[in-house]
């Protein structure tokens, strides 16, 4: 089910928020949780109910994992083994993963180096495997680390398949969310949490339907469809796939954030103002704050401890590892890892000017900032190589087209230009280049949607803003529309 459809803003999300307060309303405890693990669980069926058994395979084989090593004993002795235990859940899940995102680029790659001719097993990618399962690796390691202790299977289930983050987060820890379901607080309707909730909903519905979905066409035609771009189009394209990107998963992660909050649960911040960044290690700061968490804490943090003695360059050779990871969990294909490698490199060039302590003026960070993430989209967004070459090539060695409408008002430009259809190969017009001025307005000065939050006042302005996006949204949800962070 999508957050952007009337089923669930009309049916699921009402009926799921009523049920489960009346039943708290009751002291009903067990059967709230049970409600709402049952609606989470509906919530995540609903494209497909043959994926129900695989999250629930992987919640019991966890929760059993977490549960051996709750209950051992600590002593020294045992340590070793609890620590197998750890090491157990860890292969398993990642084999786990492996399996249904990998096997098939594994075995694509084998036919390629060897000259090989095995059949590819073309399985379909279970819906949110990569995010419910870091989200159990997370937990593992923190059970094992002494620093969760879940006995509760009722609650570890709600942990996981809470339906708000449960198919593209935000990566939730279980201290961070499972002591506000054991608040009393939360058990009961909160008016400004639902007003609060409602508004930030509603600008994450905003968000993916009128503007992200306004770009895909453009970006879709220029990747997908146009056999060769030039230079504006080129652009037009890259740039329609930053912005698609960025507001379809920021959307997503506010209808996520404000869908919790009606049921008092605050989920973390995932987005802030990351195309005003100044630099890769300030972009990481800012995009998917809570994926640059998990690699920070379980791949890179690991990653320099073991080694003996900690330097710098050590630590960059951390960063590479942890961004290399961080890339191939995003897709299997060379595409991923090649983007993931060069973000790798980059923050190795940030950090080495960071500790050359060298000044550089804010605007020009910036434009060299969004560039390069302008630029390693098109790697992120592409099919294969051929795809990269083709924009990337249209981008920088493209022919100049100008609209024939500029022709009469440019005529020392005559024979250095071409005039004609200029966005003909992605569709393009003028509302095109009005579009990317708005997102650039929208990106670079307007508030983010937690500095809205954190600042709302139910006033006029702010009721008017909200009926306004809301009706926007509303009459565009005819069109079915996935979120593009669903395929990764």
């Amino acid at each position: 089910m999508l957050f952007n459809s009337y089923e669930f803003i009309f049916i699921f999300l009402p009926i799921s928020f009523f049920i489960y307060f009346y039943l708290n309303k009751k002291r009903l405890t067990i059967a709230s949780k049970s409600w709402l693990i049952f609606a989470s669980l509906a919530f995540y069926s609903w494209w497909n109910i043959s994926y129900l058994p695989l999250i629930l395979i992987s919640i019991l084989f966890n929760y059993t994992i977490s549960q051996s090593m709750i209950s051992y004993n600590n002593k020294s002795k045992k340590i070793i083994e609890k620590k197998r235990i750890l090491q157990i859940g860890l292969v398993l899940n990642i084999a786990f993963l492996g399996y249904f995102k990998y096997m098939d680029f594994f075995i694509e790659n084998i036919n390629w180096s060897l000259n090989t001719n095995l059949s590819l097993m073309h399985l379909a990618l279970p819906l949110a495997i990569s995010f419910f399962t870091l989200q159990q690796i997370a937990f593992l390691i923190d059970s094992y680390e002494g620093l969760v202790k879940e006995k509760n299977l009722l609650d570890y289930i709600i942990f996981v398949t809470f339906f708000p983050q449960l198919i593209a987060g935000p990566i939730v820890h279980h201290q961070e969310i499972m002591p506000q379901f054991a608040s009393i607080k939360t058990k009961v309707i909160n008016y400004k949490n639902i007003s609060i909730g409602l508004f930030i909903f509603t600008i994450g519905l905003f968000k993916k339907v009128v503007i992200a979905d306004t770009f895909a066409p453009w970006a879709n035609m220029g990747f997908d469809v146009a056999d060769k771009l030039n230079f504006f189009e080129a652009w037009m394209t890259s740039l329609s796939y930053t912005f698609q990107l960025y507001f379809d998963f920021s959307g997503y992660t506010d209808m996520a954030i404000g869908a919790a909050l009606l049921f008092n649960i605050k989920l973390p911040i995932n987005f802030n103002s990351p195309l005003r960044a100044t630099g890769i290690i300030d972009y990481w700061q800012r995009w998917h704050i809570t994926l640059t968490n998990f690699i920070t804490t379980y791949v890179y943090t690991p990653i320099l401890r073991s080694f003996n003695k900690v330097t710098f360059l050590k630590a960059m050779l951390a960063t590479f590892i942890a961004m290399l990871i961080s890339g191939i969990w995003h897709g299997a294909g060379w595409t991923f890892i090649i983007w993931g490698i060069l973000h790798g490199i980059a923050l190795i060039i940030n950090h080495y000017w960071k500790k050359s302590k060298r000044k550089i003026n804010k605007i020009l960070a910036w434009f060299i900032t969004f560039n390069f993430i302008n630029i390693t989209m098109v790697i992120f967004r592409a099919k294969d190589i051929d795809d990269i070459i083709k924009v990337l090539t249209g981008m920088f060695n493209g022919q100049i087209v100008f609209s024939r409408h500029l022709y009469e008002y440019l005529p020392s430009m005559h024979n250095l230009v071409e005039f004609g259809p200029w966005l003909q190969n992605i569709g393009g017009n003028k509302y095109t280049v009005i579009s990317l001025i708005v997102a650039f307005l929208i990106v670079l000065v307007v508030k983010n949607t937690i500095q809205w939050a954190e600042n709302i006042k139910f006033n006029t302005l702010y009721l008017s803003s909200g009926i306004f996006m809301l009706t926007l949204s509303l009459l565009k949800l005819h069109k079915v529309s996935e979120f593009l962070y669903f395929n990764f």
